[in-house]
């Protein structure tokens, strides 16, 4: 039983490792000593308990290190704040045109104006689409 604590503090401190390192291999390592300790307490034999950890391991670093690590690095990527903005559509509150106007976009009412100088007055009730914010002003374009 001894053996299974020894394999149960080794994972609980690579785990703790993990934290200050972030790069998903410690955890690995961690994760497949607690199997080693899971081992241990069934089997009691060292050998089964040494395999159950490097294969563990190894199988956590060849699968799902690669895995998480896309999945935690193309969360960055979703736009936030007034770039998610960009693109969504919104309904003309007021009449916009190249000076003035507003449009709700997502339940908030916005100041707008129209993307082109030569684009006729939008009405109320029109639907358009965010080209750009600038500052506090959606810039709106006609949905096509």
């Amino acid at each position: 039983m001894a053996a299974a604590l020894i394999w149960l503090i080794i994972g609980i401190v690579l785990m703790i490792a993990e934290v200050i390192s972030g790069d998903f291999v410690l955890i690995m390592l961690g994760i497949g000593a607690l199997l080693g300790a899971g081992s241990e307490a069934l089997t009691g034999n060292i050998y089964i308990d040494v395999a159950v950890f490097a294969l563990s391991s190894v199988g956590l670093l060849a699968l799902a290190r690669p895995a998480l690590k896309r999945r935690f690095l193309s969360g960055s990527a979703i736009p936030t704040g007034i770039d998610a903005l960009v693109g969504a559509r919104a309904v003309v509150v007021s009449t916009v045109d190249y000076d003035a106007g507003q449009v709700k976009i997502g339940g908030e009412v916005w100041s707008a104006r129209a993307v082109h100088e030569s684009q006729p007055p939008i009405a109320p009730g029109t639907s358009v689409t965010v080209v750009e914010i600038s500052g506090a002003t959606a810039v709106v374009d006609i949905v096509a």
